[in-house]
């Protein structure tokens, strides 16, 4: 039976400041805890309908229908609800090419980009400290299980980016077409945020700016969903390079 102190600590990490003082997140849904405890995230604790997971006995509670409802985040709940610790990130190795975001504030966004990374092998997203916490709900789930496989660091952007000595590229509305450039196989692809595109202060830093040509002949789309444009420039620096791999 869950304590009114569990329900209070697993409800309270749906708040970024409750994450960072407990360092500690959840995960729900069999397959993605499934991913996590495959990881090398430690677990800290278990809540399930059923015993079926690996795992110290002392750290799995066999809940009802009712409880989980109760410490689950989602609309309707998937079984188990399980607590990880929250690792330090790790340092950043600037030899391949790694993601940057500068304020991406969409959970959702933020968790197919870093589906995304997982997919195209980008082992290393950096993050301004005003993007979205990669440790929110929405976003854990929406990463089914990347989350495990990418490294994920939030940082001053700008003092990042003005010691890092590989080139830096730009997603821009009127930046150079991607499909007419050449890439590199290591650098920061820098995407901006979902409204406002990339700050001025970061702008500056940027040496290489690609953008997405248009083929419609209507011209009238604004922009692309920060994810999909990312998907887009990330297949485009892996498919200059895919003989290497």
């Amino acid at each position: 039976m869950l304590t009114k102190n569990e329900i209070k600590l697993i409800t309270s990490l749906g708040q970024k400041k409750q994450r960072l003082k407990h360092r500690l997140f959840i995960v729900e849904g069999k397959k993605t805890v499934d991913e996590f405890l495959k990881s090398q995230f430690k677990l800290h604790h278990i809540y399930g309908l059923s015993d079926d997971y690996d795992g110290a006995p002392e750290k799995f509670s066999r809940i009802t229908e009712a409880e989980l409802k109760k410490i689950s985040a989602l609309t309707t709940p998937q079984q188990v609800v399980a607590v990880f610790e929250i690792p330090n990130a790790e340092k950043v190795a600037t030899d391949k090419l790694i993601l940057a975001l500068d304020a991406v504030r969409d959970p959702g966004n933020l968790g197919t980009i870093i589906r995304l990374c997982d997919w195209f092998g980008i082992e290393h997203l950096v993050c301004s400290e005003t993007t979205v916490d990669c440790y929110n709900p929405k976003v854990v789930q929406a990463t089914m299980g990347s989350l495990t496989r990418v490294n994920v660091s939030y940082l001053n952007l700008e003092a990042f980016l003005k010691t890092s000595k590989v080139q830096k590229f730009g997603a821009f509305m009127d930046g150079d077409n991607i499909y007419e450039t050449a890439l590199p196989n290591q650098g920061v692809l820098i995407m901006g945020n979902e409204a406002n595109g990339i700050s001025s202060e970061i702008e500056v830093l940027i040496e290489n700016r690609l953008g997405i040509p248009h083929f419609s002949k209507h011209q009238e789309t604004e922009s692309l969903n920060v994810a999909t444009a990312t998907a887009i420039l990330l297949s485009e620096f892996k498919r200059r390079t895919w003989r290497r791999y």
